[in-house]
């Protein structure tokens, strides 16, 4: 039977529970266990696919087409394990199952309550999770902070989930927790995560590890003060202080004895962790011997999370090239129709590469289309991705082939030449959550295409999230101006990949390659991107 850990957290929201079940799940795989993650989010959407990105940051795709919380894209990054649409549950979810359930009479007609029907709904999909993946380990996340309302009924599934399984050692629990300074007395203070242990403590739940997130390092006798009133041992209480790379918090919390710990305490062999592969990648991004400036062209800049794997991508590309990426955040409404050509030039002019990613709705596109053009017509190295693309084909439609009325259909449905055009199985969709094009699907590269040489192989899987598609029938316009189309999908004949002529590196995929990236593995075309807006720095130089 698999081991259970439970990640909560307290005070305040923020405190990066998902990079610690993240990074917790890195060192258990590290040791040979077999891991995955499950996070169960409180909100009353049955996912965040309807969500705006600049409340709830981006929305991960996995192989399955889930649409799901940020969080599930740290747990695939740093475990290195594809997850799918069971690894994120939300309340809506849950509450959806246990209506359907009654109205079906599943409950022979008794009365459905919070306990046992929705605490029950909870727990089975622990289990499920549990079945489904054949982990040795599962590491469930509870969103939100202890205390909300709307969090209290995860609380107390896992708390009988503790009571229900075969023996105390296949349940561990870990709470995230704050010791804020306080910068007039000059002092940490460990007051909010004792009350944050109290309230878990008051539910039933007693954590047996404590993380401890802070700007600074924590002193050895304010550990034991919190081990002493929390009831923890003092080899428990782990600090987690904020580093220069994300990726680095697996090493950290290994340095401060969280593996073993955690091992120790499951009844889990603690064999030696192998983590000499994660320790080069540290390294290499700690100590870059090159730089390179990207920007990154959205509509959603406001809040960067937004955009997150998009980022980290471009981090794993650099640490590949040993090269930091230094990324120009660059809001597309600032380059919208109107804006001078100085503008432009101020914006883009210095950078090295820019890049267009996804999005929805009108606002800030005609500034990504002109970004488009930027780059097109100074021969700097481009990445579109699915706006981004579909921004390419109004840019190269309007300039190139003369339809200066090119638009997509998503922003004008009648228009004069709809270059881009909602796909023929959306057509009759009425309803807006998880009805786009979703998940993997296979992908045919035309041999001597960048892509091709990228990927170095003919059919690639890459995860989509979108409703709207180039216009087959301008197809042979378009690619008689030189965008043309070097990636297909096969069983439907759509555009899946599209490259410009006479430019050293321009590509926009309708996919999102971002979804599949690694630390260790970077994507691709991430990768050959970087690689070029290396080289174009470097002509730039000489």
């Amino acid at each position: 039977m698999a081991k259970f850990i439970f990640i909560t957290g307290g005070v305040v929201s923020g405190l990066g529970k998902g990079i610690t079940a993240a990074s917790l799940g890195r060192l258990i795989k590290s040791r040979g266990y077999r891991v995955t993650a499950l996070k169960f989010d409180p909100y009353l959407n049955v996912d965040p696919g309807t969500m705006s990105p600049i409340q709830h940051g981006e929305v991960f795709v996995t192989e399955d087409g889930g649409e799901c919380d940020l969080d599930v894209g740290h747990y695939e990054r740093f475990m290195d394990v594809n997850m799918g649409k069971g690894n994120n549950v939300t309340t809506g979810k849950i509450y959806s199952s246990v209506i359907a359930k009654e109205r079906r009479g599943d409950y022979l007609g008794g009365t459905v309550q919070v306990i046992p029907h929705v605490t029950n709904e909870i727990k089975a999909n622990i289990r499920r999770v549990a079945e489904d993946s054949g982990a040795d380990v599962v590491l469930v996340e509870i969103g939100g902070t202890v205390g909300d309302i709307e969090g209290q009924p995860f609380l107390e599934a896992i708390r009988q989930f503790k009571n229900e399984v075969p023996s105390k050692d296949d349940v561990l629990f870990v709470h995230v927790t704050l010791v804020p300074y306080i910068d007039a007395s000059g002092e940490l203070k460990t007051k909010p995560t004792q009350h944050s242990v109290r309230e878990l403590r008051s539910i039933g739940i007693q954590p047996d590890v404590i993380v401890c997130r802070s700007d600074r390092e924590i002193p050895k006798e304010l550990r034991e003060k919190i081990a002493l009133f929390c009831d923890v041992p003092p080899e428990a209480v782990i600090p987690n202080i904020d580093l220069d790379s994300l990726y680095l918090v697996p090493l950290a919390l290994e340095e401060e004895g969280l593996g073993h710990i955690v091992c120790q305490r499951l009844g889990l062999a603690d064999r030696s962790p192998d983590l000499t592969e994660w320790r080069g990648l540290v390294d290499r991004a700690l100590r870059p011997e090159k730089e390179v400036d990207i920007a990154l062209v959205g509509k959603y800049v406001a809040l960067e999370d937004a955009y997150l794997s998009v980022v980290e991508s471009l981090h794993h590309a650099g640490i590949h090239h040993n090269t930091r990426v230094h990324i120009h955040w660059v809001d597309s409404e600032r380059l919208e129709n109107g804006s001078s050509a100085q503008a432009l030039e101020a914006l883009l002019g210095q950078v090295d590469g820019i890049l267009v990613p996804g999005g929805f709705g009108y606002r800030g596109v005609e500034g990504k289309i002109n970004a488009v053009r930027f780059a097109r017509e100074r021969k700097v190295p481009f990445f579109g991705i699915c706006l981004g693309l579909q921004s390419v084909v109004i840019e190269v439609a309007r300039h190139l082939l003369g339809l200066p009325k090119a638009n997509s259909t998503e922003f004008v449905m009648d228009c004069k030449d709809p270059v881009i055009d909602l796909m023929a199985e959306q057509k009759e969709i009425t309803h807006l959550g998880g009805t786009m094009r979703l998940g993997a699907y296979p992908c045919k590269l035309k041999p001597g295409s960048k892509a091709h040489a990228a990927y170095g192989q003919e059919l690639v899987h890459e995860r989509h999230r979108h409703r709207f598609e180039v216009n087959n029938a301008y197809l042979k316009q378009l690619e008689a101006a030189g965008l043309k189309a070097v990636g297909i999908w096969p069983e439907g004949n759509l555009v899946e990949v599209m490259e410009l002529e006479d430019h050293p590196w321009f590509v926009g995929v309708q996919y999102h390659p971002e979804f599949k990236s690694r630390p260790n593995r970077p994507h691709p075309l991430f990768r050959d991107f970087i690689k070029a807006a290396l080289e174009y720095r470097e002509s730039k130089q000489a």
